[in-house]
């Protein structure tokens, strides 16, 4: 169970689900039809040196997709769809002038790496220092494509004041990344991060969100895997917190004067020809997916 002070590596608790999300994304990377391509997601999941995970994300495991399907549900239609919004996301982002970039809990993101960056663009990871320490050296041979700076800190401590001693500057505007972290918060901790992403925005800022709105994968089709020699047991819903008293993220910036953009995971999977059934679709209604904006600014348009 989660507690206050609790941490993790990439293997264990919160990091484990950066490992899954990886392994899908490296799958959706190797069809034929892929909506995106993520070259540095293999490398980074068989860096665990896990026989089960390397296995997974070199497509080794025969009836792997089905099976995470039956588990998981429309968890990775939405996965598809959060990477390819949030990847126009920050193109748009770049051609409106922003070159301040803030992935929070980055995980196994390798957007610094495999998107293109204009000139000049920085691009701030912030998650827990083993996380962290582990993408580096699984990237060490790679060049990222914008100039990356590493904040390590535990964002329910005070990460605004890492992020200025590595160099951020919150007088220009920012495009700031909340991607699947929310339900890893408490609900104080969630609006206490809004707070400060908001103390720490320009105008001009904007901030993009995923939040998963349905149930965690049932842990007993998760275990459908050992049938296939995996030893791979990540219990989502041990580690998302209660939604008892959490504030509606749309909601919360919409209060602060930001402008709200939404976005449905089905019509961003269907805008792009990928079919989505309908019963994966009507559940996949409950997630959250959005663009607020600061107004104000040359970015801003």
């Amino acid at each position: 169970m989660r507690t206050d002070d609790d941490s993790w590596d990439i293997e264990s608790s919160v990091g484990a689900t950066a490992l899954g999300v990886a392994a899908m994304r490296a799958a959706e990377s190797r069809r034929p039809d892929a909506l995106f391509h993520d070259p540095y997601a293999e490398l980074l999941v068989t860096a665990v040196g896990s026989e089960s995970w390397t296995r997974i994300a070199r497509g080794e495991v025969e009836g792997l997709e089905a099976a995470a399907t039956r588990a998981m549900g429309p968890i990775i239609g939405s996965l598809i769809a959060r990477t390819c919004y949030f990847d126009a996301y920050f193109q748009d982002a770049a051609a409106d002038g922003i070159n301040q970039i803030v992935i929070l809990a980055a995980g196994l993101d390798a957007r610094a790496y495999r998107l293109e960056w204009p000139s000049g663009t920085t691009v701030f990871e912030l998650d827990l220092p083993k996380v962290l320490e582990f993408k580096a050296i699984a990237l060490a041979d790679v060049q990222p494509a914008a100039e990356r700076r590493e904040v390590a800190v535990d964002l329910r401590q005070d990460w605004p004041t890492a992020m200025r001693e590595h160099g951020f500057d919150p007088a220009v505007p920012t495009a700031w990344l909340v991607e699947g972290l929310l339900r890893y918060l408490p609900a104080d901790a969630q609006d206490q991060l809004f707070e400060n992403i908001v103390a720490l925005s320009a105008p001009g800022s904007r901030i993009a969100i995923y939040r998963s709105g349905g149930s965690a994968p049932d842990p007993n089709r998760l275990r459908e895997a050992e049938s296939a020699g995996l030893d791979i047991r990540v219990d989502v819903g041990d580690l998302w917190y209660s939604d008892e008293g959490r504030s509606d993220p749309i909601d919360w910036f919409t209060s602060q004067g930001w402008t709200i953009t939404r976005a449905d995971p089905v019509e961003v999977l269907r805008g792009h020809g990928r079919e989505v059934p309908e019963d994966a679709a009507a559940k996949m209604t409950t997630d959250t997916l959005f663009t607020a904006r600061r107004p104000g600014g040359d970015s801003t348009r």
